[in-house]
């Protein structure tokens, strides 16, 4: 086990290379100059677009500046925002990830109890009026977009019938004297939309999911044995055929794990969450390369965590995996 997991780990290590290599080129290839937003709309004389290529590193060759960004990354400087400047990446990244994990740590857990319980339950009544209900709402919910529910979201609950605030993570009239109580609720208001949006479209996948292989799991032969032994029924489902289902549900906890902290880049522009997704949607926009490059990086290396999370949570739900 524990030379897998080297092995996996290392295997993570040179993805994460690669991928950064990569997005680095990539963007420095596509058309567009991240400079010239910087001269608010009106054409920048060629001394002073001179100027600021050099005090961003863009006037020297791409090998130049990829060895540049690697000497700086290898110390932890992920370099200086162009749109923010002269705000450094590591700073915006960090003011901006207690956002992140607030809207994705709600999500996960919201999608990996409430939606691990009822797939449970669908699969215990297949067939049911329980069970075609949910089928047919996971599958609504797992088709429509998130930016679209989000929006009619806030034109309900914020327009129409004036209950939640549209946007933001917390009230900018709220006084500065206000106690805990007051803080907490309001971060609960804002907070109840954006994470509503993402939790309904994927807690639909996860509760397919988590039907689908609790319905196989319950088909398999020593499942019958546990009932002929005269197991309770409970025992049976959450003992046996539940830790044989986890399988595939942990896959999908490997691919979501990135929403913990880049929540989901349209629904926090959506609702102007002042989390990651929303940074690295701004940074596209104005193609300010070090921001969309520290947050695709901080991202990837989530989703190699998630991989490896995965991998080990299945080998420790089921041992007869083997150490290949």
């Amino acid at each position: 086990m524990s030379r897998w997991l080297v092995r996996r780990i290392l295997q993570g290590v040179a993805t994460f290379v690669v991928a950064t290599t990569l997005l680095f080129f990539l963007m420095r290839v596509t058309p567009g100059d991240p400079l010239q937003r910087l001269g608010n709309d009106r054409p920048m004389a060629p001394a002073e677009l001179a100027r600021l290529r050099q005090l961003f590193g863009l006037d020297q060759p791409l090998a130049g500046q990829f060895r540049s960004f690697l000497g700086a990354a290898a110390q932890g400087d992920l370099g200086v925002s162009i749109e923010h400047y002269p705000n450094r990446v590591g700073g915006l990244i960090l003011r901006r990830l207690p956002a992140s994990l607030l809207l994705g740590g709600a999500v996960l857990l919201l999608n990996f109890t409430l939606g691990l319980w009822i797939g449970v339950r669908q699969a215990r009544r297949r067939g049911g009026r329980f069970d075609r209900w949910v089928s047919y709402l996971t599958l609504t919910a797992y088709a429509v977009p998130a930016f679209w529910l989000g929006l009619v979201l806030v034109t309900a609950f914020s327009i129409e019938w004036r209950l939640l605030p549209a946007a933001l993570m917390h009230d900018p009239l709220l006084r500065d004297d206000a106690d805990t109580w007051t803080r907490a609720a309001d971060l609960l208001a804002h907070l109840f939309l954006p994470a509503l949006t993402l939790s309904v479209v994927t807690l639909a996948g996860t509760i397919r999911y988590q039907r689908a292989a609790m319905v196989e799991a319950l088909r398999q032969p020593f499942i019958q044995a546990a009932r002929a032994r005269g197991l309770t029924e409970s025992s049976v489902v959450w003992r046996h055929a539940w830790r044989s289902a986890l399988g595939p549900v942990l896959t999908l906890f490997g691919l979501w794990l990135p929403l913990v902290v880049s929540g989901a880049v349209f629904v926090e522009s959506v609702f102007d969450w002042p989390g990651l997704g929303s940074l690295a949607a701004q940074a596209i926009g104005a193609r300010d390369y070090p921001v969309v490059l520290g947050t695709s990086m901080l991202v990837t290396v989530m989703v190699i965590l998630g991989s490896i999370v995965t991998d080990v949570g299945m080998r420790v739900a089921d041992p007869r995996i083997g150490s290949s």
